[in-house]
């Protein structure tokens, strides 16, 4: 008995000698680093271009650029009036801009960051994706309810979709299929790009969703949602295949194929990262972030997520027109926060 006791005992503090490997491996982000950007105003969505080592993160009236080997900002693009989304061609030579205030889609040099054309296109352009089979832009429209088709090409707007709700971020898979969250009808619908039209429309099971990932391989969509819900759709079908919970006001989604990870980034300060490859989609992480660090983006070629914030001040006084007003946002405070593997 004692020998067997002994024995218990050894393999008892064997586990316990484990269990920190287990954990650091069930957890294996963190911020590595924070790049003070500064500036004032609000701020939107990220994209990063792996190749040129570039982040594009929307700014208020400029869309700035960051050099993600350095943290240094290497320039701007100037002159907008309220920036949203950042989509990049499949040449590395051209990116386009919501520009919501402006009614305009933007299209900017991506080696001079000159502007080099404005498209009108419906009411205040949000999300914008570049669609590589049909060498179109898609861009968006929240308050016209509806997408604006860009031909590459001509820069020209050569066909406007009507759609069930208000639309936010998109998703595409590279063969001529475009997805798209539809925020005020709990929806996700499904475009294709070659006819210029609207195929599908399917509840997804939670509210208000925004920020939207894709498993192109898996056939699968990642949708994040008001109440702490993550949504996973089949791709082919529109079945709903599971409800992860996530953190709390999720704005951006992101999907690593190599690690079958999902992430959400939520505002009230912690990024959510899922493990997609298990039954169930189990929460594998909820990384403390910062308050705010509610957008990302993702680059698959070293693992790291981008996400912005700044600091907060008290809320302006409500007014008729704004009963619940956004806490203010500190000048000078706007930064960027890098995640990635320990």
């Amino acid at each position: 008995m004692i020998r067997h006791s002994r024995v218990h005992l050894v393999a008892l503090f064997a586990i316990c000698l484990s269990a920190p490997a287990v954990l650091s491996a069930q957890q294996p982000y963190k911020v590595i680093d924070q790049w003070k950007i500064g500036g004032e105003g609000g701020w939107d969505y990220l994209t990063v271009d792996p190749s040129a080592h570039h982040l594009y993160v929307t700014h208020g009236p400029r869309v700035e650029v960051i050099d993600t080997q350095t943290g240094k900002p290497v320039g701007a693009i100037t002159g907008l009036k309220g920036t949203h989304g950042v989509a990049l061609d499949d040449s590395g030579k051209l990116g386009y801009i919501s520009d919501g205030g402006a009614n305009e889609v933007v299209v900017f040099d991506r080696s001079s960051l000159e502007k080099v054309a404005s498209i009108p296109v419906g009411t205040n352009p949000d999300g914008i994706v570049y669609e590589p089979a049909t060498q179109t832009v898609w861009a968006f429209d929240g308050r016209s309810k509806d997408v604006s088709v860009i031909d590459a090409a001509s820069r020209k707007v050569v066909a406007t979709i009507p759609l069930p709700g208000k639309p936010e971020f998109p998703a595409v898979d590279g063969q001529g299929t475009v997805f798209d969250n539809i925020e005020d009808k709990n929806s996700i619908v499904r475009l294709d790009a070659k006819t210029k039209t609207l195929t599908a429309t399917w509840p997804i099971g939670c509210e208000s969703p925004s920020g939207l990932a894709f498993d192109v391989a898996g056939h699968r969509l990642f949708s994040v949602c008001d109440g702490k819900k993550m949504a996973v759709t089949d791709s082919n079908t529109g079945k709903s295949l599971a409800l992860p919970p996530i953190g709390n006001g999720p704005d951006a989604a992101g999907y690593s194929p190599e690690h079958k990870i999902a992430f959400a980034s939520c505002g009230e300060g912690v990024l959510s990262v899922i493990n997609t490859a298990e039954p169930g989609f189990p929460s594998i992480e909820t990384l403390p972030t910062q308050r705010g660090a509610r957008t990302m983006t993702y680059d698959p070629g070293t693992d790291r997520i981008y996400l912005v914030t700044a600091e907060f001040g008290a809320p302006p006084a409500p007014t008729a027109e704004h009963p619940h007003p956004r806490p203010s946002i500190v000048p000078g405070s706007f930064e960027i926060l890098v995640v990635g593997r320990q």
